[in-house]
């Protein structure tokens, strides 16, 4: 039996590939019935006609034999292959006698970031059947990752902004390694370097984008916020500062200026370990190089203990220095008019862990809708009358990418039921009572809507172009799945193309339109720059809030303030003796994303094991040869990972990757509420030791 079929009509299809979060242009050329060859679309706005070796492995990913092809039924320590209409009436059965019991809220919802970033679609969808069942507990990889950047930019501009690196004069990329985790973004900064642009790279570690930086500084990990602080204590304490923009646009300048007093270079190089001077050097470079952006990744500067705040510190810096929806500063990006396919009817009832970290919510109205995954852990674990007792897990491996990976498999064993839809028996499919068999992007269609996280006005769409196995789209089971629990109304449409001619209606563009006579997609709208002059900014005051009334009157620091994480040698003197290295990690490299793509063969040749990079310093103080297999241990557990001793990592602080099966770094991390506004965990400036 062959298990790929080919649906598409045409001899080359275009598609946004959906193996990480950028959905670079993709072309496939189809005979006889197979995929024959891959492609970047070479007028592509985003990556112009470059495929990362991800998507030029897509072939191998998608028709691997690990590939799940049918659902499977738990049987005491095996699986039973079963139907779709017997997994589905599984699901319903237990779904509906919670219901009955009144244990609604009970039930939870989880999503990884290939369905995040594969369309709002299918996010809308799981939104949608939670709220339609009566349970607010939907959850996502956004407990961790990526929501703080854009509730600290909402809180203080209003709305989210994103850095207009193409027309940039300065560049700082903060807490990022572009050229490996979202290499379009990596080769515009890298044409504007050629072009003349001023470049500064703020990392541990010595990328490659790094080595060819004007600029390189190296904070102990953990330490953003004060680096951010001295920098605005030099541009203000210089004049440095756009005086017109901040009097007329911001509030809050005059208690920031006297806050920053505190956060000297002389001081901070005591914090970070970045000299004073390169502090300055920098603060000048950015306020006097016009224009001039920031460009985060997706969560570097996140997970800290002052992770919420240095987003909010990032935005500042942008605001003070008048580098705010211009050309090359921080630009908002028009989205196309769609349908909000949101709940019908919304449950009063707020999800685990909002009660705590209301901001993670949502902040001024813009609600994300999501509880704290990280509370809910504990709670699963010491609560006796446990909060959530069965979730369905959608494209996201927990127990591999969330950190403490003890405690999640402790928390996610002791579950009731648990389903898990994913392309392939994960580590948390292992875990599950029923496992479902998931499309991959090829096997599905949705809409390719957020270039605007990448400043550009561009849409496409992701058109079904084949079928593997039983495999499922997320969406169609989602959409099945609330019809079959009697949710009519909240469920109208038969399939996936339905609900996407639906949410496109608004917009004037058909989605015949957009599958066959723009496969590759258009651009739906021209930036235009300074609406604030007509708009002002959406927030409280209809300024930038600099100084956060809206945070004050929450009980948090209503200016950006360095914390120091709960390890740290200032913190926990008496750990740091016993753990004397600073664990980092939370990077990727071009060849995977998170825990994905580990097992395909050619990735695999280039990549085949985690490395823990090591200063030679460190290397010769705790005698660690290059090569070694060494334990690496702190207090939650140990892992034995192969050391690549290097001076590209700081002295003193250990990098490891994550998402590795073997050698798995979140058995060393903590899933404890770090960020007193989001909850968020530390991932960057963590203590062990090594030993051989």
């Amino acid at each position: 039996m062959t298990l790929m079929r080919i649906t598409a009509t045409h001899s080359i299809e275009r598609t946004a590939c959906s193996l990480c979060h950028m959905g670079c242009g993709m072309e496939l050329h189809i005979k006889d019935g197979r995929i024959t060859e891959v492609k970047g679309i070479k007028n592509h706005p985003l990556n112009k006609g470059f495929l990362c070796p991800k998507g030029r492995a897509v072939i191998e990913h998608i028709t691997s034999p690990k590939r799940l092809t049918a659902p499977l039924l738990r049987q005491g320590s095996g699986w039973k292959e079963i139907t779709w209409d017997e997994a589905m009436e599984v699901i319903v059965t237990h779904l509906k006698e919670a219901q009955s019991l009144g244990e609604n809220s009970k039930v939870a919802f989880s999503v990884g970031m290939p369905l995040l970033l594969s369309g709002t679609s299918t996010v809308a969808m799981i939104h949608r059947l939670a709220h339609a069942y009566g349970t607010p507990n939907c959850f996502s990889v956004e407990s961790l990752c990526y929501r703080s950047q854009m509730l600290g930019y909402i809180a203080t501009l209003g709305k989210f902004f994103v850095a207009g690196y193409e027309r940039a004069n300065c560049i700082i990329v903060w807490a990022s390694n572009p050229e490996q985790s979202s290499p379009p973004i990596g080769a515009a900064i890298a044409r504007r370097k050629r072009a003349g642009a001023k470049l500064v790279v703020i990392d541990p570690r010595a990328t490659s984008m790094a080595k060819r930086a004007d600029y390189h500084l190296q904070p102990r990990p953990g330490t953003d916020c004060a680096l951010m602080l001295a920098m605005m204590n030099v541009i203000i304490d210089e004049g440095l500062y756009d005086q017109e923009f901040v009097e007329k646009y911001t509030v809050g300048f005059a208690e920031l200026a006297e806050h920053v007093k505190a956060y000297t270079p002389e001081r901070v190089q005591e914090i970070t370990s970045v000299p004073a001077d390169k502090i300055k050097d920098v603060a000048r470079l950015f306020a006097q190089t016009k224009p001039a952006c920031i460009a985060q990744g997706p969560n570097g500067t996140d997970s800290m203990a002052s992770g919420f705040q240095n987003n909010r510190g990032i935005a500042i810096l942008q605001a003070i220095t008048g580098n705010i929806d211009v050309p090359g500063g921080f630009i908002q990006t028009p989205r196309l008019r769609t349908k909000v396919v949101a709940p019908i009817k919304m449950v009063a009832e707020n999800p685990v862990g909002i009660a705590e970290y209301p901001v993670l919510y949502g902040v001024y109205g813009r609600n994300f809708g999501e509880g704290q995954a990280m509370v809910l852990v504990d709670r699963l674990i010491n609560d006796d009358d446990k909060p959530v007792h069965s979730m369905i897990i959608c494209a996201s491996n927990p127990l591999l990418s969330w950190p403490n990976s003890a405690k999640v498999r402790e928390a996610l064993a002791g579950l009731d039921f648990l389903v898990v839809m994913d392309q392939f028996m994960t580590e948390t499919a292992k875990l599950a009572h029923l496992v479902l068999p998931a499309g991959t992007f090829l096997e599905t269609s949705e809409i390719a809507d957020y270039y605007n996280l990448w400043s550009l006005p561009y849409i496409m769409t992701r058109k079904k172009i084949m079928e593997y196995g039983q495999c499922r789209p997320v969406l169609e089971f989602l959409m099945d799945l609330g019809r079959r629990l009697g949710y009519h109304d909240e469920f109208p449409w038969q399939t996936g193309e339905d609900l996407l001619k639906d949410i496109l209606r608004p917009s004037g563009v058909t989605y015949e339109y957009l599958t066959e006579k723009q496969p590759e997609g258009f651009f739906y709208a021209e930036h235009k720059y300074r609406k604030y002059e007509r708009e002002g900014f959406k927030t409280p005051s209809g300024k930038i809030e600099i100084h956060s009334r809206y945070l004050r009157d929450m009980g948090y620091s209503p200016l950006p303030t360095h914390l120091e994480s709960p390890e740290t040698r200032i913190s926990d003197p008496g750990l740091a003796a016993e753990y004397p290295l600073v664990l980092t990690t939370g990077s990727r490299n071009i060849f995977h994303v998170h825990s994905q793509m580990r097992d395909v063969p050619s990735l695999k040749r280039r990549v085949s094991e985690p490395l823990a990079e090591l200063h030679p310093l460190d290397a010769e103080k705790y005698h660690i040869p290059d090569g070694v297999i060494a334990t690496v241990e702190n207090r939650r557990g140990k892992i034995k990972i192969k050391v690549k001793v290097t001076e590209d990592i700081k002295p003193g602080v250990i990098h490891i990757p994550h998402g590795w099966q073997d050698a798995n770094i979140n058995l060393l991390t903590d899933n404890a509420c770090a960020n007193p506004v989001t909850g968020y965990p530390v991932l960057k400036g963590l203590l062990c030791r090594i030993s051989v």
